[in-house]
């Protein structure tokens, strides 16, 4: 049995498969999933896992270059925005788009993972690093 990290047999696999500029997605429970990507669907009930834990912890798992978040979060729910920031290294370039370009920009994420959050806004698109 794994000992450390992400227990999440489909999140470890997909992780351990990005290569260079790979993408993922975190999203709220509301956010589609584009056909032929993988969703990965950890929503219990409204709220259950949270976006910033499911973040968090792919973040400790997960060497990141860049992410991609929607416009709208600056004004529709800037508190989440912040702990996004807060979450995020301090090298990572973030790039602003509006809400319909982050939903197509996930068209070529390796997987969406969802979560049981229901705050609107709530989603990043990860951009794989290469540790060396």
């Amino acid at each position: 049995m794994k000992k450390h990290g992400i227990l999440n047999s489909e999140i470890t696999k997909v992780l351990t498969d990005l290569g260079h500029t790979d993408q993922v997605t975190i999203g709220d429970a509301g956010l589609p999933v584009p056909s032929g990507v993988t969703k990965i669907d950890l929503a219990l009930k409204f709220g259950l896992p949270s976006f910033q834990e499911v973040l968090q912890t792919v973040l400790s798992d997960m060497a990141i270059e860049k992410v991609f978040l929607a416009e709208e979060i600056k004004s529709q729910n800037n508190s989440q925005l912040q702990a996004v920031l807060k979450a995020l290294p301090d090298d990572v370039e973030i790039v602003y788009v509006s809400h319909e370009e982050f939903k197509q920009q996930s068209h070529v994420s390796k997987a969406i993972i969802r979560t049981g959050e229901v705050t609107p806004y709530s989603n990043i698109i990860l951009q794989s690093a290469v540790i060396f």
